[in-house]
């Protein structure tokens, strides 16, 4: 059964090509919950077999990603809050991943939005507290195609060396997402003593003064 699912997938993504696999990771980073974890690993066995390119599937993956966190930052700047909170529902916006989503935003400032892109859970909902702030678009663009970026290559190198094991794959996914929550807490923990840090230039400056 498993192995039938998993060739059903590969013949999918085959076909799909990279305009397909750029549209299931808009779907993936927008408002459906779609696991990039079925999309871009394939897509990766398929370039280690030679029927597609790895750089290509990486750009494709992050570009679709990149919509669709431009789309859900677009329809938060639109709709705003209280629309989102009643409607988003309808969207797969629940009012606790909104919510979760915006106290990460507030905690962590602009770069929560790359921390977010490599983490379970929140990635697909980080554009919209950033868009209700208004971040500055330059900046969300590059932090989320970073963040994205990085999670496709992961996820993409993993299919590539080890696509035909899906077995082997979970477990790398595993200690892949474990090493993000690390890398996350590490980076969001020294960006916090980095602020502290000017701030307590900034205050001993104006002190002097």
């Amino acid at each position: 059964m498993l192995q039938e699912m998993a060739h059903w997938i590969l013949e999918a993504i085959g076909q799909i090509s990279y305009l397909g696999v750029a549209g299931l990771m808009f779907l993936e980073s927008s408002f459906f919950p779609f696991p990039s974890e079925v999309v871009i690993p394939p897509a990766g066995y398929l370039a280690a077999r030679g029927s597609m390119n790895l750089w290509l599937v990486i750009l494709a993956g992050t570009g679709g990603s990149l919509l669709g966190g431009l789309f859900n930052y677009w329809l938060a700047l639109v709709v705003g809050r209280p629309f989102l909170l009643r409607y988003g529902r309808y969207l797969f916006i629940g009012p606790k991943s909104l919510h979760r989503a915006e106290v990460f935003f507030d905690r962590h400032g602009h770069i929560s939005t790359f921390i977010a892109r490599l983490l379970p859970g929140v990635r697909q909902y980080i554009s919209l507290p950033a868009g209700l702030a208004r971040m500055d678009l330059f900046l969300f663009c590059l932090f989320t195609a970073l963040g994205a970026g990085c999670w496709v290559a992961v996820l993409a190198l993993l299919g590539f060396w080890f696509g035909q094991n899906p077995e082997l794959i979970s477990t790398y996914l595993r200690d892949a997402t474990l090493v993000a929550v690390l890398f996350c807490l590490l980076l969001g923990g020294a960006y916090l003593l980095f602020l502290k840090k000017r701030k307590q230039t900034s205050d001993s400056g104006q002190g002097e003064e």
